[in-house]
């Protein structure tokens, strides 16, 4: 149940207005969540709300930041044609793997409770995927960068405590240090699962 949890919030991160000013960042979330919920209540097919999510997903996460950090220390050793391979591998990735998975779901319910401000740059926002009699109350803390307070955006999702970016970037690591360190393995494995 809490795999399924993860999808869904992971997916909701997509969902944002295109703000044209400043906003704090609970408002933010809690403005996401309700966008989210308005559409997967919709009357619109899986098809239609994979690219619905997938256009909104282009405009308000920092996709390339997250595929980034997900690297880890293979930033330093990658050369930039692999780069540029990647991130679009990455991309097609992050856009395919959560779209579809949300589009399965209906309604979650996100209350957004409190905020912590972490920096100039950085700022936490705490909220619970309510529980219902089929799911139990999942703790979800969201990341969001605020350097730019017009443009808003998520970088991590920390479910019950687990960085998922954290975990994305082990499991990349876990990748390309089975294959010899060489980042080609990562690249065909995320573009495999992009074509399927």
């Amino acid at each position: 149940m809490k795999k399924i949890a993860i999808f869904i919030v992971l997916s909701i991160i997509i969902l944002k207005p295109n703000y044209t000013f400043s906003i704090e960042p609970d408002i933010f979330i809690q403005s996401t969540v309700n966008r989210a919920a308005q559409t997967l209540s919709g009357n619109f097919s899986k098809k239609e709300r994979i690219e619905q999510l997938k256009n909104i997903a282009i405009e308000t996460v920092d996709i390339e930041g997250i595929s980034l950090y997900s690297l880890g220390s293979f930033r330093k050793t990658i050369t930039d044609d692999q780069l540029s391979r990647y991130k679009d591998v990455f991309k097609k990735y992050f856009l395919k793997s959560f779209s579809s998975r949300l589009a399965e779901y209906t309604n979650p319910e996100i209350d957004v409770y409190a905020k912590k401000k972490i920096n100039n740059k950085y700022t936490i926002v705490l909220s619970k995927l309510v529980g219902t009699d089929k799911r139990p109350e999942v703790k979800i803390d969201w990341r969001v960068y605020t350097n730019d307070p017009k443009n808003l955006l998520i970088r991590d999702l920390i479910i019950e405590g687990l960085s998922l970016a954290r975990t994305q970037k082990e499991e990349f690591s876990s990748i390309i240090s089975s294959n010899d360190n060489n980042i080609e393995a990562l690249i065909k494995s995320l573009s495999d699962f992009s074509n399927e």
